[in-house]
């Protein structure tokens, strides 16, 4: 209470608000008896957290005046001052006694840089630029420079402030590169955000002299290289002092990928110092350098609009004179000006008029394009064949120029490297003179390109080639055989010594070999010499062994022409033992049907040598023409047993694809000379000799024909039955088909049964599936057969009542039961000798059936009752089986289906 009263006292100025409460006493009195510890003085504020900030501005500063090197206290109070004022216009004087704050807290916290970096950061919100500026100075000078990073970010924030001066700018970051010069590429950009192009342009070259740089923008030399030469470029009037065209082009020789950019670049400088002609210079230069296509597009577009700039602003200047008058004229101007006229008068390049000039440069430009390129294509590979052709096409119409061309193509590729066939250069280049008429220098020109040493003997034999028939278009022919005997002229001994010296031998030591050459010399000699010319050329091809089978084929044709007959078949002779097969079956062929075609049977024994020599060295896939031949042979002019001892042995030689063609002819032949009957030795021959199982079928089935048309009906069954073995009924329908007909045809129900369960057991024998399928359907598929062979008789046409009869020899019948002579004889004649109603006994298979028009469908919604076991199963126990019970119940049988129709009796039988 005493220390309530006495308050008044000590503090008349305060408003009474800011006094302590009842409440505060304790805390009071702690701080009366140790007003030192901070400990208690934050358990006070702690504690008057919700009061007015006045109130405890109050404790605060009673606070840090016993503690004044307290941070915490300092840290706090100066936050809370921030926030309070963080919502109020800068122009409140709240905001001075907050910086009045900071300068009391900075006498003893001038070396804590938080607290400088909140004073600082509330000074740059004020925007007291210059205040703020001292303070950032203070807070260097006070910190340790180890600390200094934490103060320069700010400041450099500070000083990139718009309204803040260049100058004062610049001065902060050349002080800031002294502390970490390694951010020089952040002064670099404020240099050129500020519009001080020469000083970053200086800059920036000099980091690119300092080979220790190390972009921490993560930027390479090759980036920065560029930006200094858009720089330069872009402001060429405001920078000097650097050598831009030295810089640009060390960058062209360093950054290939660039090139073209460079270029444009360079040429930009100086289009931007007025300076048009060295631009021009520029750019020229730059299509003449370059080696890639996108460069060269670069610089020819960048050219090409500097080109249409220039010529649409002289446009538009001559356009404003000519309404406005010359100024200089109606106002006159010094005498210096008349004078430089006055001599100048009449000089073209000196006439203000120059847009012909102008549009002039820029046509030409667009006319040289095709050519600026090709060029360009042409130093990527100086060996490009093709693209020189390609360049001389380019001048046509300009004979000089092409001369030219061919003149540094022919100089430039070398033979070793070329792309293409060089050769054709220089067979052009004649060609061109030769066009003109000027064969003196095309001859000239083919001396020149016959002593190249070209990679191959094909392309010089090429040029002798070219050379020749030059001469023949010319009617020069003593002198085109006169090159053929120089070109295929054997180098001496001496040359050959000397060329094995030297280790590197040209093309010209092998171009005697080159076939090319021969033909073409062959070929000249036929058309223009004499026999024993030709004969000398062809004798050497073949001493040195470049000899082709059509080579051996024409000197042969050639002596046949002359009625050499003899020394042609030498020819063939020495062919066929130069050659092996395949090359060597051509000229066996032409020599046999030659030899044949003159003597024929006068040398008879000759030729078949010959013939015996040539399959006895042909192959196997080659030797059937020559069987052919050698057959015909023997049927002309020899004996056919000969000739059917050659097919024999034709038909086993022969591979097995061709073994069935073999043997069709075989039989053909052996028909006509023999007749029908030997050709069973030959079927019976193939069908065992190996052939393919297709193969085997279809022989059996014109065997099996051969007997029918014979009258040999077993045999062809027994034929059918062979070959059933080799045909799935499933995926070969077609022989199933042709011996259903011939049972139809030829044979009783004995033989089709027979037939259909031999195509069941084939068809199980092609699938193994059918062995695992359950009875049911095992006895499905019998009944199926059965269904398919009564329904195959009623298509055929048989009635009823002959079906009943059918019925009668399928199912065995009592054997005592005679037949009623009301009874039809079916026309499906049995295979024995059967009795006819008037005691006449005939011979079965004496016609075909006959088969009625008539056909029965009652096989609509039948009940096929399924058995236990298959009858197919037991085989023949089974067919003994039935007959003992048919035997019980025939007469009832008879009874009882006397009245029903064959088909619906089968039909009943199965049933039981």
């Amino acid at each position: 209470m005493a220390t309530a009263a006495t308050m008044p006292a000590l503090g008349a100025g305060i408003s009474p608000d800011l006094y302590p409460s009842e409440d505060d006493l304790v805390y009071e009195e702690e701080i009366l008896r140790n007003p030192f510890s901070l400990k208690l003085w934050w358990r006070y504020l702690v504690a008057r957290a919700d009061a007015p900030f006045k109130k405890r501005s109050v404790i605060y500063e009673r606070a840090l005046k016993a503690l004044p090197g307290s941070y915490k206290l300092w840290h706090a109070y100066l936050r809370e001052r921030l926030d309070l004022v963080r919502s109020l216009p800068i122009s409140q004087p709240a905001y001075e006694s907050l910086n009045n704050t900071f300068e009391r807290a900075l006498v003893t916290m001038h070396k804590m840089p938080r607290i400088w970096i909140m004073y600082l950061t509330s000074l740059t919100e004020q925007r007291l630029l210059t205040r703020a500026r001292r303070t950032f100075d203070r807070a260097l000078r006070a910190l340790p420079v180890t600390q200094h990073d934490r103060i320069w970010a700010p400041y450099l924030a500070l000083v990139s402030l718009p309204g803040v001066p260049v100058e004062t700018s610049l001065r902060v970051y050349r002080r800031y590169l002294l502390f970490d010069p390694s951010h020089i590429e952040d002064f670099i950009d404020f240099l050129i955000t500020s519009q001080r192009w020469q000083e970053a342009a200086e800059r920036l070259a000099s980091v690119l002299n300092d080979d220790s740089f190390h972009s921490i923008k993560g930027k390479t030399r090759h980036q920065l290289w560029l930006e200094l030469c858009d720089l330069l470029t872009r402001h060429a009037t405001e920078v000097s002092g650097l050598k831009v065209d030295a810089i640009i082009r060390g960058g062209i020789r360093r950054f290939t990928d660039e090139v073209g950019r460079l270029w444009t670049s360079l040429a930009d400088y100086y289009v931007r110092r007025g300076l048009y002609e060295k631009a021009r210079d520029i750019f020229e230069e730059g299509l003449t350098t370059v080696t890639t296509v996108r460069d060269f597009s670069v610089i020819f577009e960048s050219y090409a609009q500097f080109e249409q700039s220039a010529l649409s602003a002289k446009l538009e200047t001559v356009e404003v004179s000519d309404d406005e008058g010359d100024p200089d004229e109606e106002n006159g101007k010094d005498g210096v000006t008349k004078l430089t006229k006055k001599f100048l008068h009449g000089f073209w390049l000196n006439d203000d008029d120059d847009v012909d000039l102008r549009l002039a440069r820029y046509e030409n430009l667009l006319e040289r394009r095709p050519e600026l390129l090709n060029s360009v294509i042409l130093r990527q590979n100086p060996h490009n064949v093709k693209e020189w052709h390609n360049r001389v096409k380019l001048f046509e119409g300009n004979p000089a120029r092409q001369v030219l061309t061919y003149t540094e193509a022919v100089r430039t590729v070398d033979p070793m490297k070329a792309v293409g066939k060089p050769h054709t250069l220089w067979v052009a280049f004649a060609k061109l003179y030769e066009s003109h008429n000027d064969l003196e220098n095309a001859t000239k020109i083919f001396e020149k390109a016959v002593q190249v040493n070209y990679k191959t003997v094909d392309n010089l034999a090429s040029v002798w080639c070219e050379w020749a028939e030059m001469e023949l278009r010319h009617k020069n022919f003593k002198k085109a055989l006169e090159l053929m005997r120089r070109a295929t002229a054997e180098p001496s001994v001496e040359v050959k010594r000397r060329v094995a010296a030297d280790g590197n031998e040209p093309v010209q030591i092998k171009l005697h070999k080159s076939l090319r050459l021969w033909s073409f010399y062959v070929d000249l000699e036929e058309s223009l010499g004499m026999l024993e010319s030709t004969r000398a050329v062809y004798e050497r091809i073949l001493d040195l062994r470049i000899a082709t089978p059509q080579i051996i084929l024409n000197y042969a044709f050639l002596l046949e022409e002359h009625k050499y007959f003899e020394d042609a078949f030498k020819v063939y002779e020495r062919g066929v033992k130069i050659f092996k097969y395949p090359h060597v079956r051509d000229i066996w062929v032409t020599y046999l049907s030659k030899f044949v075609k003159r003597y024929g049977k006068t040398k008879l024994e000759r030729a078949r040598e010959l013939f015996e020599h040539a399959v006895e060295k042909a192959p196997s896939e080659d030797v059937k023409p020559l069987y052919l031949q050698y057959a015909k042979l023997e049927e002309d002019y020899g004996l056919a047993k000969r000739a059917m001892k050659v097919y024999d042995q034709a038909v086993k030689a022969v591979p097995n694809s061709e073994k069935l063609n073999m043997y069709e002819i075989y039989i053909a032949r052996a028909a006509a000379f023999f007749g029908v009957p030997r050709t069973r030795e030959i079927y019976e021959q193939a069908i065992e000799s190996g052939l393919p199982d297709k193969d085997v079928k279809t022989m059996c089935m014109r065997y099996a024909e051969l007997e029918r048309s014979l009258g040999e009906i077993d045999r062809a069954r027994a034929i059918y039955v062979f070959a059933s073995q080799y045909a799935d009924p499933r995926s070969d329908p077609d022989f199933w088909k042709k011996w259903k007909d011939f049972e139809i045809q030829h044979g009783n129900e004995d033989t089709f049964r027979e037939m259909l369960r031999i195509s069941r057991s084939v068809s199980a024998s092609y699938s193994q599936t059918h062995f695992i399928l359950p009875e049911y359907l095992m006895q499905k598929d019998q009944k199926l057969n059965l269904e398919e062979a009564v329904d195959t008789l009623k298509r055929a046409g048989v009635p009823e009542d002959e079906m009943a009869a059918l019925e009668r020899q399928l199912a065995p019948a009592p054997a005592k039961v005679p037949a009623s002579d009301g009874d039809r004889v079916m026309n499906f004649v049995s295979a024995g000798v059967e009795s006819q109603p008037d005691g006449r006994k005939v011979t079965a298979n004496s016609e075909d059936i006959e088969l009625p028009e008539e056909s029965d469908s009652e096989d609509e919604n039948i009940e096929i009752a399924q058995k236990d076991v298959p009858a197919a199963v037991f085989g023949e126990l089974a067919h003994t089986a039935a007959e003992d019970q048919d035997k019980g119940a025939a007469a009832e049988d008879n009874g009882s289906n006397s009245h029903l129709g064959a088909l619906e009796r089968i039909k009943r039988q199965r049933r039981q």
